[in-house]
Formats: structure tokens, sequence, C-alpha cells
């Protein structure tokens, strides 16, 4: 008897399928992915995608062997589908294993294709024992946010999330709020001094933290650390990969926030010492040997000692870590612009965050809903409004490598299926699991805007952001109720990218770029395995600057093409007209845009176009025009046509093969182009590490 079943039958039979599958693994088709491991993968900008994805994200198997491109995908698709996979089965919600096969076939190629990309941390850490056996979920996510304004009740709590966070990989913001609502105490000096012994964790590294901030707020006995515990200096690091620093980054934490905190010693908390002491532990994490922090602080435009923190005059001692952070203000709608306008004239910051703005409206287009009333800050980049303790994942798909808008349609049900799927992995924070249980945020992203509008023309681009965003709410409605989750409270933004956009050969985000042809410098370990192959093409290699024993720079000849626009002909006025349409059309979250500004002609016109563009934007931050050499070994570096195609005329065929005994550690933690430095700013470059 043949059977009709209906057009809902996979939900009809989800029940009965989950019951053959339950506590089994989620595992591609082995026929499926056959087709793809011989197919060459579609790496953008000559050689350049591939070897920051060699560099970058490809890990290192169990054989010793580092991945290609399709086991990349697979590991990753397979992670996404296995995470919907516990969550539907701890509910019973009825599994059903054809459509998860289906919806993940077809996931697996929009990824290979590079037709979206999950984050970079998706990348290197989905389908991991990092998620699959530890369940630190939240690795997963890009980045968050955190308040100090409850620092009175839970003095160490908001520095110790800060530091468990980059320890992760997730990028952190955090505010000022707490400035003046404790004072310092400081040790009792009449209790005993206690000896603690600093397990080599994370875990034992964040407590150490924590007992010690305590001993100052709460006035208990001096703590003394044995650090004999952690592992030398150069032992390889399981799961995130890598090679200790040893204790030496946290010994000197320690002593430098024993020396903050002495200072403060009966008095309120200053708004200093709180930003010294986030700055710190990122100094402390880069070193620790993630390699790359990123935070961003936000403080009142009234407060001159907020504003001289990246002043080294006034504040000689920050200079050694002060460029940990890009430094933003809560800009009040219809305030003075020119004192911060002046300041971005002279070095790029502050930046500028409308927190009004990002509690009352998702797109700028549509009516205020204040669905965001609870928020309190925003991410390092300034894409994703949050609330304390919040965070939040990002995918990033590419307009231009698509020929149609129905084409674009399937990549974005697949890449908002990945940023939800995201969702659903709980983190060891309980206050974090309390607010992404509420809000589900998630963050759809474009890249290769620039080369859209060369290509398809900018009325076009508003079209498909405008109904790309409605089709997103469509499908969150779809998903959500599947997952039997709320709705996402947001659900796009626009980031500024980096690498993981070169890996699509797309330009970042909404960012015009400098020049169509440019050598993009990249950095390598000096015993890299990759070398060789590099030289063999006969790509330029070089010691780095600075780090001349431990470190390379290879330099890579790009051709943008034809049509696209590059800086010099873009005002920026059109930059942030540019970024304020996508604010009313697309991102319901927040744009993240770098306007680029001539000191000169434009600096003078900074205060003017705040004032007219704060009831468009929700965020927005300046970077002088830096002139040609500003230092050494620019990552980018703008050339001519001739040069470009002598350099390429000399290059060979680029074939890394398979990689052995390689676990690459560059950079892995940051999507932006700004991770390839590897020195600290001195006072004129403070600028550049604005996002």
């Amino acid at each position: 008897m043949r059977v009709m079943l209906p057009d809902s039958w996979e939900f009809c039979l989800g029940d009965t399928m989950s019951k053959n599958t339950e506590n089994r693994p989620f595992v591609l088709s082995e026929n499926f992915v056959a087709k793809y491991k011989r197919r060459k993968a579609p790496f953008g900008f000559n050689g350049l995608g591939e070897l920051v994805y060699q560099r970058t994200y490809s890990r290192m198997k169990d054989d010793g062997k580092n991945e290609q491109w399709w086991e990349t995908v697979r590991r990753v698709v397979e992670g996404t589908f296995n995470m919907q996979k516990r969550h539907i089965d701890s509910h019973s919600l009825g599994w059903n294993a054809w459509k998860a096969q289906h919806s993940a076939q077809e996931m697996y190629d929009r990824i290979f294709q590079m037709k979206f990309l999950p984050p970079g941390r998706g990348l290197w850490a989905m389908g991991t024992p990092i998620t699959e056996e530890k369940g630190l979920f939240a690795a997963l996510n890009n980045c968050a946010f955190v308040s100090t304004e409850s620092i009175n009740s839970e003095f160490s709590k908001p520095f110790c999330f800060l530091m468990d966070a980059s320890m992760l990989g997730v990028g952190v913001g955090f505010d000022t709020e707490g400035e003046g609502t404790i004072v310092i105490r400081g040790p009792n000096d009449a209790r005993k001094t206690e000896m603690i012994v600093i397990p080599d964790t994370r875990e034992g590294w964040v407590d150490s933290l924590r007992l010690l901030l305590d001993s100052y707020s709460m006035g208990t006995g001096k703590v003394e650390f044995d650090y004999s515990q952690i592992r030398e200096e150069g032992v390889r690091i399981k799961g995130f990969g890598g090679e200790s620093s040893g204790p030496q980054p946290l010994i000197e934490l320690h002593g430098q926030i024993r020396s903050i905190l002495d200072g403060e010693i009966g008095q309120p908390i200053s708004i200093t010492a709180i930003v010294d002491i986030m700055n710190l532990i990122g100094k402390c994490v880069v070193a620790g040997n993630v390699r790359r922090t990123a935070e961003i602080v936000f403080g009142s435009p009234d407060s001159e000692e907020y504003l001289d923190l990246k002043n080294y005059e006034v504040n000689p001692h920050r200079a050694e870590y002060g460029w940990t952070s890009n430094n933003s203000i809560f800009a009040e709608l219809g305030m003075d612009y020119e004192p911060s306008a002046e300041r971005v004239r002279i070095n790029g910051e502050p930046g500028y965050a409308w927190l009004q703005n990002m509690k009352k409206y998702g797109r700028m287009k549509d009516d205020a809903n204040f669905k965001d009333h609870r928020a309190k800050g925003g991410n390092p980049c300034l894409e994703q409004t949050l609330e304390s303790f919040e965070l939040c994942c990002l995918v990033e798909t590419f307009p231009n490598n698509h020929d149609s808008f129905e084409d674009y349609m399937n990549t974005l049900k697949c890449a908002y299926l990945y940023a939800k799927s995201v969702t659903l992995g709980k983190t060891h924070w309980a206050e974090t699991n309390r607010v992404m249980l509420r809000n589900r945020r998630i963050g759809c992203s474009m890249s290769g805007i620039a080369q859209f509008i060369a290509d398809k023309g900018l009325d076009s681009l508003k079209q498909w952001m405008d109904s790309g965003y409605d089709y997103i709410q469509d499908l969150d409605t779809k998903y959500s109720d599947w997952f039997a989750v709320p709705k996402s409270i947001k659900t796009t933004s626009i980031k500024p990218s980096g690498t993981v956009s070169l890996l699509a050969g797309a330009t970042p985000g909404i960012h015009f770029p400098e020049s169509r042809y440019y050598i993009r410098r990249m950095r390598l370990g000096i015993h890299s395995n990759l070398v060789p192959a590099l030289e063999k093409a006969g790509y330029g290699i070089e010691p780095a600057f600075g780090s001349e024993d431990t470190t390379l720079v290879v330099s890579i000849p790009v051709d943008l093409g034809d049509g696209v626009r590059t800086l010099d002909s873009v005002s920026m006025w059109e930059q942030l007209s540019l970024a304020s349409l996508a604010q009313r059309y697309w991102a319901d979250n927040q744009v993240s845009c770098t306007v680029t500004f001539d000191p000169e002609n434009e600096g003078g016109q900074i205060a003017n176009a705040l004032d007219f563009f704060q009831y468009q934007l929700k965020g927005i931050s300046f970077l002088p025009k830096l002139d040609f050499g500003a230092y050494p070994q620019m990552p980018y570096e703008s050339i001519d046509k001739e040069t470009y195609e002598k350099m390429q005329s000399s290059l060979g065929k680029l074939s890394f093969g398979r990689i052995k005994g390689e676990e690459i550690v560059v950079e892995r933690f940051c999507d932006n182009d700004v991770c390839d430095l590897d020195f600290a700013p001195t006072v004129s470059e403070e600028s550049l590490e604005t996002n």
C-alpha cells in the first residue's frame, strides 16, 4: 500500500526517527563528503585566502597531519548539527535524521564554496574536544560585554569574567560605571597571610585573580601565590593549541594589580584603576599565548580622567598596556561633539556609542520597540548590542559570491541556522546563561560590500538588505518554534571582519579598500611548515621587524579587480552614509564601521558629521589616514599596477599539500586585521587599534 505523507512529514516522523538515533552523534554521509575531497577550495586573493586558512584555522588531527578545507568544513558542520541534536534529544523534541542530513549537506556546500563562513572561533573550535568533550561552548562566541556597575557588591566578578572569556578567545567590552561605588579597603595585615597554590588551568588563573581582588575589597588577609604547578614556558598546550608562556605573565599581572590597588586604599575606586586592571588582564592573556585579546571600554564624554586614558603624557604608566582596548564614549543625543571630535582628529579616539538608539531601535527604519531596554553596552567592534555578561555569535555572508538574491536567501538560511545553533550551548557562567536563554541574540553579517556595490549597484544592495532582513525574521520564527526556544532579540549586524573575509576573497565588512593593488603581509612562526611551500612558489619572506628571531613576514600581491572604489575616492561623508544605509535596512544590532578621514581636509568636519548622523547610527569610530610607511611591514601597503604585475609574474603555483606536525597558533581568535600587529603601539600608533 502506498502512503502519501503530508507536507510536514519531517516533523510528524520526528519522534519515531529519534528513537533510532538517540545518543548517536550526527555524521555527514560519507558518499556526500567524498565528492568534495578532491574539489579545489575557492580561496580568494591570489593564495592569500589559503595561507590564512592554513595558518589560522587548519587544526592538527590525531594522525599528526593538518586538516584540509573539506575536513575543516566537515568538522564544523557535524559539530553544529550535534549541538542541535543534543538540544532536541535532551528535550525529547523529536530528532529527524533525514531532514538533518539534508540541511547539513546544504550548509556544508555553502561553507565549502565560501558563500558564508562561521566566525574564526567557530572554524577553530566547533566540533573539537573544546566543545564536544569539555563543553566550553562559550569559545564559539565572538564577543561579550560586562558592566562594572555592581562592583560594590561583587567587586571581582566583572574582572574575572573578562579574564575567563578572554582566555577562551572571546573579545570583551566593559564600562566604567563602577567608578566611586566601592572604597578599596586593602588586605587586613592583622590576619594570617594565606598561601595559594595555583593549578595549571584556566580556572586556576582566573581564581587567583578573584582571591587577589577580594583581599582588597573585603579586607581579608593577604594572599600570596605558589606558581610552581604552572607548566614551564614552551610546553605544548592541548585543545587550544600553542605553547605555554610559563607563569611569568600571571606573576606580573598580580604584581601590577597590587601596585594599582595599593594606591587606591582608603579611596573610592577610580576610572583609571578600573580600566588599568582590565587592560592589564588583556595584556596578560596576550602574553599567555592567546596572542590577541580584544577589549573596548565605554566611558562618559564629560570625564577628563576617562578621555585622558590614552594621553600618555598625562598617564605615562599606561603606555605599556593602554593599547589593549579601544576607548569609546556613551554619546548622548544632542550633546556638544566639538571637544571629543578634536581628540578624534588627532588620534582617532574616542569612538562613539549611542546607547539610547541601541536600546530603543532595531533597524533604524523600523518603529521604536525598546526590545533592548536592558542593554548596557557592546562588543569590542561595536556591531552587537549587549547586556551585561551577554555573549554573541556572528556569522559572515558574502553576497557578492552569489548570482541571484534567491541563491543568497538559501545562504542566509544556513548562516542563520549556524548562529542560532550556537545559542543552544550553555556556558559555565550562570549570569550569561540567564541572559542568553532569554535573548538568543545572533549577528548575521555581510562582507564584500564594496565589491557588491561595484558589481551590482547600491540600489541592489539596499533591496538585498531589506528583503534579506525580512527573510531572516521568517526563519527565526520557524526555527525558534522547532527548537522550542524564544525568538532572537536581534539577528543582524555588520562586523568589520578581517581574516575570515580573506578566505573568501572579500573586502572586510562595509569598508572600502585603500587601493586596488596592494601587498598584504601575514606573519608566520619562523619554523612554520608553511614556509617551504611559500618559498618554492616565490613569495617574498623576511624576518619580522622587532621579532626577527621568532617571526617571519610573507608578502602577497593582491588585485581587487575593476570597479571597486578605494578610500582615496570615498569621502568621510560617503562612508558615514553607507553605514547609515546598512543600519537602516539591515542591522538591527549595529554596523561596525571605522570611517577613514583626511585629518587636514575632513578633521574639522567630524563634529558636524556626528551631529548629523547621531539620529541614524548606533555607533561609529574614526581613523586618520596613515602616511605611506607609517610603520615597518604594515599589514597593507598600496602599490601600483606595474609593481603588482612584477610581483605576480615571479610567483609559481602555491601548493601546501599535506602539512604535517604543525599546530597553528597565530592570531587564532581575532577576526580583525589589526591582529597582525605583534607589538604594543606607541603614542603615534595607538589609533591603529581602532576597529
